[in-house]
């Protein structure tokens, strides 16, 4: 049996506020399409109250930035880098062109191509997210991106030092500073100053993903990426203190986080519900977390390994956290996710910033369909096919031209006919479409 010792917001009242940013973002993009620029700039100065003479910043500008973080700061930003440089580089490899002789004659390949612009966006409302710019920027540029624009929003009216440093190293060839709806509206649709890119990419608030997901079709996107989620799956191996500070580590993101724990001990169930109401009387962004936690946050109690499988399927989390005795069996049958982080000594604040994982990754269920962002999300595979001898020319036409005919379409037939004659001696075979 599934009992649900803690549950947040009805789905009624979670798909009102959908709404409401639905409606918002509409408007907003149609205003950024039809003034550019003008719009670009109402939007910065009412959002952030930034207005620079100009939102793309100058290779001086840059080094001034990056001249302002630390040392300290800096080797750690390079650390980072070089691991998601590292795992980047080893999924790449692992895509591979190919070109094969399927019969005589008959060759059949594909390509993998980069995608020629891409737009990273990296968040920064109430916390500047450094990392966001090794995840896209980096990982777009190890997948060979000619064109890598980034944007983040101004931290008390100025570029942050650290997010610009790191998408400098990470190689973004166009840095602008602009936040939300404006920075993706703008590099999606262009502006007078903006030239328009192919893909956009990176986490942001419920208005970033809305955006994404209305200029979805017009440019490519990497996926919908929400408000973070974050699930525990949990058994007695593990105490209440480390659930519980895992739930809320990832509840601190924004006031509409969810947070799940699932576990077989109601027990441990318990006693984490009381750890947090502790964690949050001390915790210094208690005022985010309790927000979250008291909307969003959820505590199952199931009776088996099963059930707990079962559910965390289906709420298909973002981020989930596996502490059991049976960690590997989690792995082998979890189908729908973002990504796993495995046994106590691992956590999800490694994959958000440091270990080399993606940390940009599906929300809202759309773990079911698709995985989170990589060096394959920037690459193309594009298919192609050569026929270079007369005896192919002819067989696979005259295949072709009979399966066109099943269809209906004649003028199909035809191309595959004027092959069969040209190519096969001037006769048309025995069942092929006449001319």
């Amino acid at each position: 049996m599934i009992e649900h010792l803690k549950q947040g917001k009805a789905e009624a009242d979670r798909a009102e506020d959908d709404a409401k940013v639905r409606r918002i973002v509409e408007t907003t993009l149609a205003d950024i399409e039809e003034r550019g620029d003008a719009a670009i700039r109402e939007l910065s100065r009412k959002f952030d109250k930034y207005d620079p003479p100009s939102f793309r910043l100058s290779q001086s500008e840059i080094e001034a930035a990056v001249s302002r973080v630390s040392r300290r700061d800096m080797e750690d930003i390079r650390f980072a880098q070089a691991q998601i440089r590292r795992f980047a580089e080893a999924q790449k490899s692992a895509l591979q062109d190919i070109e094969i002789e399927t019969m005589p004659g008959v060759i059949l390949g594909h390509r993998n191509i980069p995608v020629q612009s891409v737009g990273c966006y990296v968040p920064g409302g109430k916390f500047p997210m450094v990392a966001s710019a090794h995840m896209s920027v980096l990982t777009a540029n190890v997948a060979g991106v000619p064109r890598i624009v980034a944007s983040a929003p101004p931290q008390k009216g100025e570029p942050h030092p650290a997010i610009v440093a790191a998408m400098h190293l990470g190689g973004a060839h166009e840095i602008y500073v602009l936040g939300g709806m404006q920075a993706v509206g703008a590099m999606a649709l262009g502006t007078e100053t903006i030239e328009p890119v192919h893909m956009l990419v990176g986490p942001g608030n419920a208005f970033v993903a809305e955006a994404k997901r209305q200029l979805f079709g017009r440019v490519g996107i990497d996926l919908f990426a929400g408000p973070t989620e974050t699930m525990v799956i949990a058994d007695q191996t593990v105490d209440a203190e480390m659930c519980a500070t895992d739930l809320l580590g990832q509840a601190e993101h924004g006031y509409n986080s969810p947070a799940v724990l699932i576990t077989n001990s109601r027990r441990l169930a318990e006693d984490t519900l009381a750890e947090i109401d502790r964690l949050l009387a001390i915790l210094p962004t208690a005022e985010t977390a309790s927000a979250s936690w008291r909307d969003y946050g959820e505590v199952i109690v199931c009776d088996s390994y099963d059930e707990m499988l079962a559910v965390a399927n289906d709420i298909a989390s973002e981020h989930v956290q596996v502490m059991t005795d049976r960690d590997e069996w989690f792995l082998e049958h979890m189908h729908s996710y973002g990504a796993l982080f495995l046994g106590p000594r691992t956590n999800v604040a490694n994959g958000d910033k440091v270990i080399g994982t993606n940390h940009t990754l599906p929300t809202k269920k759309a773990g079911r369909y698709t995985g989170g962002l990589w060096v394959g999300k920037f690459i193309k595979t594009h298919s192609y096919q050569r026929i270079t001898t007369d005896e192919a020319a002819a067989k696979v036409g005259a295949y072709c031209s009979r399966l066109c005919m099943l269809e209906g379409f004649v003028g199909h037939a035809e191309q595959a006919n004027v092959r069969v004659r040209r190519y096969g001696g001037g006769n048309v075979p025995y069942g092929a479409a006449a001319p």
